[in-house]
Formats: structure tokens, C-alpha cells, sequence
């Protein structure tokens, strides 16, 4: 089954947070009262929110956390990318993969196109598209097989 963990769930609660109030940096004990979510957790999801660039931290009586860019700046691709690492639906998805199935593979190629579809739509849904304050299509359009594959057909 391919889901996204519980940590990037709550990540993307964490972020969705700071949107709402993006002029005044925000505590993490306030965003885990707000949330519902434990201090320690929210403390590690900001942590490396920040180190991805997502989060901007203050130190200091008015300090606290806030949104690096806009909302829409944000992708769901990014949000992934700093809480689980990037996106990969195989192993031979990742980067600097090494497997001994490799030289004998015929789908790992297969995969990895894939892979850089899903990608590229996470890429192109942001923190506010995630919000609902703008509407995703109910379905996503179904292509063939053969289009999904063929690398120059999604862009």
C-alpha cells in the first residue's frame, strides 16, 4: 500500500496551521494545544520543516515559528520530501539506488517513470490547494498505460 506516515499527515496539520496566522510567528507549545498534536511531536515536525526550508523559526519572547513562503509556494511534494525523504514508490526509485536486480530488471525504468508522475503532481498541489480553499478535481484524468510510460507526455 503506498500512504503517506502519520508524521507527514500531522506535518501537513502543523503547516496548515501556520498558514492561517502567516504574520506572527507561533510557538510550537501553541500550535500543540491548537492541534491536538503532542509537544514533542509538533517540536520534531518544525525541526525538520525547518531544515527543509519550509519553517522559519525566531528565537526570543516574540519568537516562534512561521511559514518560510506562502502557502501556495508549498508544495505536497516538499512537505513529503522533509518528513519521510523523497518520494519513492520502488527502491530502484530512488536516487543513488543500488540493486543487484538491476542489469537483469525490465521494469525498474517502468517504475522510475512512475515514480517522477506522482512526483510531478505532488509538485503541483500546494499547502493551500491542501487547505480546500481551492478545489482539486474530484478525479484525476485516467491515461493509458503507454502515455503514463512515455516520459514527453506528462509535463
Amino acid at each position: 500500500m503506498f500512504k503517506i506516515s502519520k508524521m507527514t499527515d500531522y506535518g501537513t496539520v502543523v503547516l496548515a496551521h501556520l498558514s492561517d496566522d502567516e504574520n506572527r510567528p507561533i510557538a510550537a507549545s501553541e500550535i500543540a494545544g491548537q492541534t491536538g498534536l503532542g509537544v514533542a511531536t509538533v517540536s520534531k515536525l518544525l525541526k525538520a520543516m525547518a531544515h527543509a526550508g519550509l519553517v522559519s523559526a525566531r528565537r526570543g519572547a516574540t519568537g516562534g515559528y512561521s511559514l518560510a513562503r506562502s502557502a501556495d509556494d508549498i508544495s505536497a511534494a516538499e512537505i513529503i520530501d522533509a518528513i519521510e525523504g523523497p518520494v519513492a514508490i520502488t527502491e530502484c526509485a530512488t536516487d543513488g539506488h543500488a540493486c543487484e536486480l538491476e542489469p537483469v530488471c525490465g521494469v525498474g525504468s517502468q517504475w522510475q517513470q512512475i515514480n517522477t508522475s506522482i512526483r510531478r503532481a505532488l509538485s503541483h498541489i500546494s499547502l493551500t490547494d491542501l487547505k480546500g480553499e481551492r478545489s482539486l478535481p474530484n478525479e484525476m484524468p485516467l491515461l493509458p498505460i503507454d502515455q503514463i510510460l512515455h516520459k514527453d507526455t506528462l509535463r
